[in-house]
């Protein structure tokens, strides 16, 4: 039986995804090293979301140098033919450390020196990674993705050592796409409340909700002690959440989710409803994903889902939810 469903599934892979009611929908692959991208074509992704490229720097003793950077991005940006490809600044430090790398041992590593903080008090590593991004640039449609941005000066910090990089490539005539978009990722509350700065200052915008849920609800998503505590369909996850949906929407900036909730097909309805129009998401979850936005009919469910952001009671928001994806 689970066979069967599969091949039903792998049917779809060649079906553009939307609605009942013809709205399109990107369904976007995650990737953690090139040759992920094989996974996301089968699977008939739209592009790629989210190149989490801190797997390229993990469980080896020495850092990847500029070329063996740029030789990764430019084989998956050639691998999508065209299709775009959005490229994460390494975030490492909290799970996510470097081998051999001496680092002072943290209470809370989640709220120390991680992600984008990490790469702008480490300038000379990051003007790498960046130049091998924007040399990637030159082969498809690249997209830069600025992880955990919490305010306004690691924003503007981070755009003038991109402007860095695109004057040190320039000087040695290396090519690049000189109007290469950058986003930035909205992981913790201050990112979501203060969207409106971002906004002028980002070409587009993506939803980490791993990382929201566990700021938001002040819970270690590790720690199994405090793990059936961690819920997406918390009332303030959701309220952030269509926070940025809608804040993103009304100013015409695009917005991805690319979080655990992207591939959980039981939230797939709820996010339509909510404005989400674009998924990024491991490549096994897609062509379910895509399945279910086949079957919506978005007049339907967004009233729904707007009824369930004023919904506290645990057991109601379930049953609610159970109403949304009933057939």
């Amino acid at each position: 039986q689970i066979e069967l469903e599969r091949q039903k599934l792998r049917r779809l892979s060649t079906t553009r995804p939307q609605t009942i009611d013809g709205t399109p929908v990107e369904l976007n692959a995650n990737i953690e090293l090139p040759d992920d991208v094989i996974e996301a074509d089968e699977a008939g992704a739209s592009g790629i979301g989210l190149f989490r490229t801190e797997f390229l720097f993990m469980n080896r003793d020495t850092l990847p140098n500029e070329e063996e950077q740029f030789e990764a991005y430019r084989k998956v940006v050639e691998s999508m033919h065209g299709l775009p490809v959005t490229i994460r600044t390494y975030d490492l430090g909290a799970d996510k450390q470097l081998d051999g790398v001496e680092r002072p041992m943290l209470q809370n590593p989640a709220l120390g020196l991680r992600a984008i903080r990490l790469c702008l008090t480490e300038p000379r590593r990051f003007q790498i990674q960046l130049r091998a991004i924007l040399r990637a640039s030159n082969y498809g449609k690249v997209r830069m993705l600025i992880p955990m941005i919490s305010g306004a000066a690691e924003v503007d910090q981070t755009l003038q050592q991109i402007e860095l990089a695109k004057a040190t490539l320039t000087a040695k005539g290396i090519p690049f796409d000189p109007n290469i978009p950058v986003g930035g990722m909205i992981e913790v509350p201050a990112a979501a409340l203060a969207l409106r700065m971002f906004r002028r200052k980002l070409d587009f915008l993506s939803i980490g909700t791993n990382d929201l849920i566990q700021y938001t609800l002040a819970i270690d998503r590790t720690d199994d002690s405090v793990a059936h505590l961690y819920d997406p369909l918390h009332p303030a996850v959701l309220h952030l959440i269509a926070l940025v949906i809608s804040g993103a929407n009304r100013t015409n900036i695009p917005v991805a989710l690319c979080g655990e909730m992207a591939g959980d097909i039981k939230l797939t309805r709820l996010l339509l409803g909510l404005g989400l129009r674009q998924f990024s998401m491991h490549p096994g979850q897609m062509l379910a994903v895509k399945q279910e936005v086949l079957r919506t009919n978005l007049s339907s469910v967004k009233l729904l889902a707007r009824r369930m952001l004023r919904i506290a009671d645990p057991e109601r928001m379930q049953n609610m939810l159970d109403r949304l994806n009933a057939d």
